[in-house]
């Protein structure tokens, strides 16, 4: 079994820029003008035009601006600091700035199509230190 990642975005050119600037990603193939795919992390990514306003799951219509979902991406990395430096560069939002907890460091952000995510770099033990406290 394997996984994959699908991201709805209104501009596939802009999202394309975003995702390889801020995270290496490179383009895999192009699908037409609207359908990219992404390499560079353990699961694909792919990118899929989807207008502002049209009709995704259960009836909801799409939309861009910051939003809250159950689901997001967390971007595990060497060096938050500089990985959140360059996420800012390729036109993310800063959320929360990066802050020291028991496993590592993380912080959180916005892609400019309103998905968070989070970068964290894992300490020595990891979510393991979790399990010290609880």
């Amino acid at each position: 079994m394997t996984f994959l990642l699908n991201v709805d975005v209104p501009d596939v050119g802009k999202a394309t820029t975003f995702y390889t600037e801020a995270f290496g990603l490179t383009v895999g193939r192009r699908f037409g003008a609207d359908f990219v795919e992404l390499l560079g992390w353990p699961a694909p990514v792919y990118l899929l035009s989807k207008q502002a306003g049209t009709i995704g799951a259960s009836g909801d219509r799409r939309r861009y601006e910051r939003h809250w979902t159950p689901v997001h991406i967390d971007v595990v990395v060497d060096d938050v600091d500089a990985a959140v430096a360059r996420a800012l560069s390729a036109g993310a939002i800063l959320e929360l700035p990066a802050r020291d907890a028991s496993y590592g460091r993380i912080a959180m952000l916005a892609d400019p199509f309103g998905h968070g995510f989070c970068l964290l770099a894992f300490s020595e033990q990891g979510y393991d230190a979790l399990l010290e406290s609880s």
